[in-house]
């Protein structure tokens, strides 16, 4: 099968294009948003292909992936002579929570005849999401096993959030001084260094490393004792999946989709701060605790958000479209 989708979540599709499809990635002069082609920092494979605008134009294409309104607009312009949702089955892949009130939480492909899936990455966001008739479908996240590597031999805890501070309370940026008390925190991520810049922060305790190469980070997670996870409001986050095949002990918010995702043997999960303090200090303490929870969040990952079910629900889904 010839899938087309645009390089928009780098981390998604690598695990995505781990399948056995053809996967065509539109590839620009630019590399902009609009055609990134094949990743430069992760490892894909051979059948990640790159295409270019005129050569979509006379090449087959069995189903069209779309992830933002703009992949529409263009597949329509690219794809000569097809009409994406008559002549090319139209999936819309939702990578994201939406935000704002409640009653107002319309997804953009609610009743668009064209689209015959919306595939939400978490029940969360399958919940919140108004698609009105539009069909929805959820996958969980999956990733290629980086394999057991914790060690704890760092007595902080890994945070990974991009865009911390623009991102603010939506990730729980502002938790992460008071969470430093407890522990120190190793802050990894794009623009992770702007917090430095802004108060409250305790240089001492509260670090930050900017974007680390994928191979590099997921070594230097492995080193902190625990993996933090203090978003408030998003989509499961690839990072917390990450950290718990790594072999991480995990302390989170009770958000979203993490209580159903978390089990309690594999750290703590609550929105008191004084719990995750106390579960932070308990981890610090006590490593073969922390070992033993490690052990319990990387078996429940290779089962929940491994690579083989998560491929296995997506190419079950493209082979009934």
């Amino acid at each position: 099968m010839r899938v087309l989708l645009w390089h928009v979540h780098g981390s998604w599709t690598t695990a995505f294009v781990q399948g056995p499809h053809t996967y065509l990635l539109p590839v620009l002069p630019d590399r902009g948003p609009d055609g990134r082609g094949r990743a430069r920092t992760w490892d894909w494979p051979a059948n990640a292909v790159e295409v270019t605008p005129r050569e979509l134009a006379t090449t087959d294409v069995d189903v069209l992936i779309v992830q933002r309104e703009r992949d529409l607009v263009l597949a329509e312009q690219w794809l000569t002579g097809r009409r994406p949702g008559r002549d090319v089955p139209v999936v819309w892949l939702e990578h994201n929570a939406p935000q704002g009130r409640i009653n107002d939480m319309r997804h953009p492909a609610a009743d668009v005849d064209s689209i015959r899936v919306v595939v939400h990455v978490t029940h969360t966001n399958d919940l919140f999401w108004d698609t009105g008739a539009t069909p929805t479908a959820v996958i969980e996240h999956g990733i290629p096993d980086p394999g057991q590597r914790w060690t704890g031999a760092i007595e902080h805890a890994a945070v990974v959030v991009n865009e911390p501070y623009r991102r603010a309370r939506v990730v729980g940026a502002d938790l992460l001084h008071r969470l430093a008390e407890t522990m120190p925190i190793d802050l990894f991520g794009m623009g992770a260094r702007a917090m430095e810049l802004h108060p409250p922060v305790w240089p001492e305790r509260l670090h930050a490393h900017g974007d680390v190469p994928q191979a590099a980070l997921y070594d230097a997670m492995a080193q902190r004792r625990a993996y933090l996870h203090p978003f408030r409001w998003t989509s499961l986050g690839l990072s917390l999946v990450e950290a718990m095949h790594l072999g991480m002990p995990v302390v989170a918010l009770a958000t979203t989709d993490v209580p159903d995702s978390v089990p309690s043997a594999c750290g703590v999960v609550s929105n008191d701060l004084e719990v995750l303090r106390a579960g932070l200090r308990q981890l610090r303490k006590d490593r073969e605790h922390a070992a033993a929870c490690g052990a319990a969040a990387r078996a429940h990952a290779l089962e929940r958000f491994g690579l083989g079910r998560f491929l296995a629900d997506w190419n079950a889904l493209l082979e009934e479209l």
